[in-house]
């Protein structure tokens, strides 16, 4: 039986399909994603998303969507499904769909009269290739199947339009054709394992609508081309193979290729195994450079998400190899003692102050599995020094240490830590001054690279660093901790500290140099337990607090003031689980059951197989944002693997 479960009866009700996508990537930064109904409900879903270096090097929907017709007895059952304006949606193809499954791919059963059609998608691993496999299960009669092409061929944060320069023209090439709509972009080769007829008749399909970007509060309809169509026979027990690429495919060589291609995926046939392989998508691999991308459908490659995701994504399923390519890749991007937080290689974005601190944090998870501390210091020592000093000493965006040894960091407009919402050019958070998290992570970052020199036996840089950390923890505790309130400051300077009780203050809690005593831990665990704490993660504010939202929708600011007070973030799990659990030991190991075991429903929640960016903050705590989020998938994997050790070694 099937991990991920489907309500056959439900399928057909839009409210319940629409609701359910799936998103799958060919670690070369292609994807291809849509609903369980194959009906788009986002300007980013299409069958084939793949880069286009030479335009911008962004991600680009080539094939939006691909409509099948069965043709019985001269009666056409078209399964494709569109929606257009006044809640209209033509063809209804969805009422013909009777099972979907989604392991070990994507899978629907349509059912037509006498016709039983399986459609089974898998993108190709590091090519732009989308294939489909078409199989007649039942048929009385031979059919025909007619199949057309909806092209987009524009980036995926954008809309097409009917216009008068896109090439509509068609080049036949063996069991197919290709077709380039506009200059710069490839060929789009679309081809079958049998001979099949196009029949060009180049149109323009007006007003579809993608109903998730209209609740977004963003444009939401669009034109797509239709070039004409493709039609072949079929009968009872055919399989078909229908292949769409940027490069010209082999037709002969198409059912082989599937049937490799599907013999490398993991199984998702448990929630640990659902993980594993959601993990495995986020990886980027390419120009002899190992990426993450921080989720799926809209993020790129973001430094801090990168390092915070990077050890539940690789350590955690026991790649160790890919770890360090990542480490590698986002080194050889350093300046000034900061990593890119966004931006793509021309035009990168230095704005985290937290990122190279997480790369710390990376760098010591890496070091507990290798343990070759002189040779890890040989690799990284330059680049840790290159980073404690610019930290010491300063940096862009006032970023730099202060007599008393703890971190100042920010400026008017910019939001440089990870709670970086911006409305109207202002900073939701801006969080100027001396912020919870960074200075915890400060702290981390020094204690380790004191024993990382130790041990390589680099005296110079243990004699210059080995008096700072017991300033910083003097310095920390006088400005953070408050016995009374029983909690630690959000982000304070020398004249004010916020006690709006946020996630933050767990960091200081998890890391393995922390500068809290167990009391004080415990104490603070018990506040971020009382007041965020929630089956989905933690809550970014309080909700006793006057600036709480609950509910993360409505316009793009709308979100953007909700994002970080009170929405749900679960990669904040892995750090008060980490807390709790060095508290509490084998005690806790119920708590860690009971949180992994709540999160098997998210599993065909939003994103099937994955976990999602956010949730609300009130309950329910509906899913919410982005459908897979590296660093979220990150933690379950980290808080599974706690589970797993300590539960081997009882």
């Amino acid at each position: 039986m099937a991990y991920l479960k489907f309500d056959k009866t439900q399928l057909i009700n839009l409210e319940y399909s629409l609701t359910k996508e799936f998103i799958r990537s060919n670690r070369a930064g292609s994807y291809t994603s849509t609903t369980i109904v194959y009906c788009n409900t986002r300007k980013y879903h299409g069958l084939l998303v793949a880069p286009i270096e030479n335009l911008d090097g962004d991600r680009h929907v080539l094939l939006s969507s691909f409509d099948e017709t069965i043709i019985e007895r001269e009666n056409e059952f078209n399964l494709g499904i569109h929606k257009y304006q006044g809640d209209i949606y033509s063809p209804r193809g969805h009422k013909y769909v009777r099972d979907f499954t989604a392991d070990p791919t994507p899978t629907i059963v349509y059912r037509v009269g006498g016709v039983v059609l399986v459609k089974e998608s898998l993108l190709v691993e590091k090519e732009e290739q989308i294939m489909i496999r078409y199989t007649i299960q039942e048929s009385d009669v031979p059919i025909r199947l007619r199949f057309r092409p909806f092209l987009a061929f524009r980036n995926m944060h954008s809309l097409s339009r009917a216009n008068l320069y896109a090439n509509g023209r068609a080049t036949l090439i063996p069991n197919g054709a290709k077709f380039r709509l506009y200059d710069g972009y490839p060929f789009l080769h679309m081809q079958f394992s049998k001979e099949v007829d196009f029949v060009p008749t180049p149109d323009w399909y007006y007003g579809i609508e993608y109903n998730k970007e209209l609740r977004r509060g963003y444009d939401y309809k669009e034109d797509l081309f239709i070039p004409g169509y493709f039609e072949l026979s079929a009968k009872k027990g055919d399989v078909i193979i229908f292949s769409a690429g940027t490069t010209k495919a082999n037709p002969e060589n198409l059912k082989r290729k599937y049937t490799l291609e599907l013999g490398k995926r993991t199984p998702r046939d448990s929630f640990k195994h659902c993980l594993i392989n959601s993990a495995q998508q986020f990886f980027i691999k390419r120009n002899k450079k190992t990426e993450i991308i921080a989720g799926f459908p809209w993020f790129g490659c973001w430094g801090r998400d990168t390092f915070i995701a990077l050890p539940g994504l690789t350590l955690a399923i026991g790649d160790v190899s890919t770890c360090k390519d990542v480490l590698d890749t986002q080194v050889a991007r350093l300046k000034d003692g900061l990593f890119p937080n966004m931006g793509n290689e021309d035009n990168p974005a230095f704005n985290s102050v937290d990122a190279p601190l997480w790369f710390f944090w990376a760098l010591q998870q890496y070091t507990k599995v290798v343990k070759s501390y002189t040779a890890i210091w040989r690799s990284y020592g330059k680049t840790i020094k290159s980073i404690l000093d610019a930290y010491r000493y300063g940096t862009h965006y006032n970023i730099k240490m202060h007599d008393n040894g703890l971190i100042y960091a920010g400026e008017p407009g910019k939001a440089l830590t990870w709670m970086d919402a911006v409305v109207n050019g202002k900073p939701v958070t801006p969080r100027i001054g001396f912020p919870v998290e960074i200075n915890s992570l400060w702290y981390n970052a020094v204690m380790f690279s004191l024993d990382l020199a130790k041990r390589a036996r680099d005296d110079d840089f243990a004699r210059d660093w080995e008096p700072l950390p017991a300033l910083i923890k003097e310095s920390f505790l006088n400005m953070f901790w408050d016995s009374k309130k029983g909690y630690l400051a959000d982000v304070a300077d020398y004249k004010t500290s916020d006690w709006s009780i946020r996630p933050n203050q767990v960091i200081a809690v998890s890391l393995e140099y922390s500068m809290l005593s167990p009391d004080i831990k415990k104490t603070v665990l018990s506040v971020v337990e009382r007041d965020l704490l929630t089956p989905r993660g933690l809550r970014t504010l309080s909700p006793t607090n006057e600036k709480y939202k609950g509910i993360y929708k409505g316009t793009q600011e709308q979100r953007d003031l909700a994002y970080h007070q009170g929405t749900v973030w679960p990669w904040l799990l892995e750090h008060f689980c980490e807390g709790y659990m060095n508290l509490h030991k084998e005690s806790g190991l119920g708590f860690l059951k009971q949180l992994i075991e709540g999160f098997e429903p998210v599993m065909t929640e939003l994103g099937i197989g994955t976990i999602p960016e956010i949730f609300d903050g009130d309950p329910p705590h509906r899913a919410r944002g982005a459908i897979s989020q590296a660093w979220s998938v990150a933690a379950l994997l980290r808080i599974i693997q706690r589970y797993e050790m300590m539960t081997e070694n009882k």
